[in-house]
């Protein structure tokens, strides 16, 4: 018997649409706090086996907890000590590097001269028209990135303060889950969040690996080149892996216009984009498959759109956080099955869609066409060796097709009984 008082699909498509909007327009409102509050999360999740190693070893939950976001902060401000300490080096030989800078772009007004006949008044106004029109820009990104002064202080401030709370009362939390989802079988709630646990966990742990590496690689790449400070340049494009697809990229364009300036050539320039760009795809086809494997499954369309979502919502942040949200999202989606087919949409697909009779075999899998019969047949010979005393065997064979589930039919035991009936 239906349920006469089911909702239309219509009007159920459009609530589902209404409340997406409302929530992201509550996010968009509160991303002051809720920035701070989702990287609190991601780093109490890296934590987490740091403060669970802590507790084994007899120190109280809140001790590990403390111990634990005290490491996060050393390590973090011993990365910002690096950047920091390396570009006040950097900066030191500012004027050398400022006059080469200087001779590389008068060579190329004269290239621009000869090459397109502008002349040099005209070529210099149009350069510093696009100039004030870039950093204009540039100051509206960075202001509605990183917001106000205030704000981002802030931000650092209560960043650690979440996380240690989310590591003291992570239990606390998981209760909540049973409760809030009583509908649901609390072993289902609690599978949900393991599963959710561990693909950020894979995708937090996999991205430092993958960071580290890229390091190397960056690093070796520009010392092979004789790029000065190859370390600072070649950690900095892997830190700048946190925005996907597009860090290694945008990482390498600073050491290329640094060997624009202090070397004589421009090869090496292209050298330092190219290496980069081999990195990118290493990083991207063997490195990242083979360290975090299929353990955080989005498609990249996908996760090209929830980037330019996130970067929408909360700039900078949003890029950062965009992969592991969207990871998350796809676990709970798999665990709803009205949502199922949601988080389908975001994973990945698998080798039967790629196939180039895919198609075939998809609507096949859906019933939509029948699978066409084989009408070849299959000729069987068989050759039977028999001991003369043994008793008159009759075995029989019939030609089949191949779309035929049995491919034989055993006559021997009827022959046999038989036989006993005729004595």
């Amino acid at each position: 018997m239906q349920n006469s008082n089911k909702l239309p699909y219509s009007v159920s498509l459009a609530a589902s649409l209404f409340a997406t909007t409302l929530i992201l327009a509550f996010m968009y409102a509160t991303q002051s706090l809720l920035v701070p509050l989702l990287f609190s999360i991601l780093i109490a999740i890296s934590l987490f086996p740091l403060a669970s190693f802590l507790e084994r070893i007899r120190l109280p939950r809140a001790v590990a907890a403390i111990v634990s976001v005290v490491v996060a902060i050393a390590i973090i401000t011993l990365l910002g000590w690096f950047i920091i300490h390396q570009s006040i080096i950097i900066g030191k030989n500012a004027s050398s590097i400022t006059y080469k800078v200087l001779s590389v772009i008068e060579r190329g007004i004269v290239w621009a001269e000869q090459t397109f006949n502008v002349q040099r008044n005209d070529l210099v106004a149009q350069v510093q028209e696009q100039g004030e029109k870039i950093m204009s820009n540039a100051g509206t990104v960075l202001t509605n990135t990183f917001g106000s002064i205030s704000g981002l202080i802030a931000g650092m401030v209560m960043v650690p303060i979440f996380t240690f709370f989310l590591l003291y009362y992570r239990d606390f939390f998981r209760e909540f889950f049973f409760k809030a989802f009583k509908s649901s079988s609390n072993k289902k709630v609690n599978d949900t969040l393991n599963k959710v646990y561990d693909v950020v966990q894979n995708y937090l742990l996999g991205l430092i690996t993958v960071m580290g590496i890229v390091a190397i690689l960056n690093t070796l790449g520009l010392i092979i080149l004789g790029i000065e400070y190859a370390w600072f340049f070649g950690t900095l494009a892997s830190l700048l892996m946190l925005l996907p697809y597009i860090g290694i990229a945008i990482g390498s364009i600073l050491p290329a216009l640094f060997a624009l300036a202090v070397k004589d050539n421009a090869w090496y320039a292209i050298g330092v984009v190219a290496w980069f760009q081999v990195v990118q795809f290493l990083e991207g086809n063997i490195i990242t498959p083979n360290i975090v494997g299929g353990k955080v499954s989005i498609n990249p369309l996908m996760a090209l759109i929830t980037l330019l979502l996130g970067g929408m919502l909360f700039g900078l942040s949003g890029l950062i956080l965009a992969l592991p949200l969207t990871a998350t999202i796809k676990v709970i989606f798999d665990a709803i099955p009205s949502m199922e087919a949601f988080g389908f949409l975001i994973g990945e697909p698998e080798k039967q869609h790629l196939k180039r009779n895919a198609t075939q075999e998809l609507l096949t899998k859906w019933g939509i066409v029948k699978k066409p019969k084989i009408k070849s047949k299959i000729q069987v010979d068989i050759n039977v060796e028999t001991d003369a005393k043994a008793a008159d065997t009759t075995i029989s064979y019939k030609e089949i097709n191949e779309s035929e589930e049995v491919p034989y039919t055993d006559v021997t035991s009827n022959k046999t009984n038989q036989k006993l009936d005729d004595k």
